[in-house]
């Protein structure tokens, strides 16, 4: 068998079978990259920057188009409010995160029996090492600017201690706070007063920028395009399988014709058991 695969011509036939199973491979590698790529591209429109009011409204639901979406808002700290919330990193490092309540200018006030006249928004101002490093958010009137993100889940059976919060939870900080806000938070990336920039991008206190850019759209698996990925695969042993069977039969042809010119088969060695018939017959009394 080896000696009929090693003819010059199944040699090439070889040869063209490996460049075809590695075309088909590099097809396979191409559909299984476009089953797991992202089906809708990411939104470049959450960079503009768009008035918190206008894109999202206080005791609404945190509807998943407005994620991310850069927003400007105009207001005041409550330097009263200030938390922090620990277990967040920055370049590797363990810290804190700076959260302070920020009052609306303009914004729609919650109705209803308890409700504040002012709405507010949870602000994380930047990152820390040392929560003694935290400072006091800057007073007066402030133009903010920063990515709008939805509520984290408050982490259960913790009790973060005074002056923290488990997570940048609304529902934890409006109890703490006892004020009314809108259901996501900011995440700043400039705090104006006047006309300078006093937030932690501008500044060289330990108060950190906390940086965080769009996140990108959910990968989904496109199942046809999986399983185009796997068919590619197939056809690439199938190549080799092809010529596998043309080895074969080209041997059994080789075969045959040996048998056919030198070495006949005859009724009696194609049969040997009845050869040996006739002799059993004649020792029978």
């Amino acid at each position: 068998m080896w000696k009929t695969a090693l003819k010059p011509r199944w040699i090439a036939g070889l040869v063209f079978a490996i460049v075809i199973s590695g075309v088909f491979v590099l097809l396979s590698q191409w559909q299984f990259g476009r089953s797991t790529q992202p089906e809708v591209a990411v939104n470049t429109g959450t960079e503009e920057l768009r008035p918190l009011i206008g894109v999202l409204e206080p005791g609404d639901f945190f509807h998943g188009s407005v994620a991310d979406q850069m927003v400007t808002v105009t207001g005041s700290y409550d330097p009263a409010t200030q938390v922090l919330v620990p277990g967040r990193l920055n370049d590797g490092v363990r810290g804190y995160w700076v959260i302070s309540a920020f009052s609306v200018d303009g914004a729609p006030a919650l109705s209803g029996a308890g409700a504040s006249p002012q709405t507010w928004i949870p602000v994380a101002r930047g990152w820390v090492a040392d929560p003694a490093d935290a400072g006091i958010p800057p007073s007066g009137p402030i133009e903010l600017a920063g990515r709008l993100l939805p509520s984290e889940a408050p982490l259960p059976n913790i009790d973060p201690g005074s002056g923290r919060a488990s997570a940048v939870s609304v529902a934890e900080l409006i109890n703490v706070w006892n004020i009314s806000s809108y259901p996501g938070f900011v995440a700043a990336t400039a705090e104006i007063s006047g006309t300078t920039d006093v937030g932690a991008a501008a500044t060289d206190s330990p108060l950190k920028p906390l940086r965080i850019g769009p996140q990108p759209p959910a990968q989904q698996i496109n199942w046809l395009n999986l399983f185009y990925s796997l068919e590619w695969v197939v056809f690439a042993g199938f190549a080799f399988f092809i010529w596998w069977r043309m080895v074969q039969d080209d041997y059994r042809r080789s075969l045959e014709d040996e048998l056919e010119n030198g070495h006949p088969v005859t009724q009696q060695s194609a049969n040997p058991t009845q050869q040996a018939e006739p002799n059993q017959q004649k020792v029978q009394p």
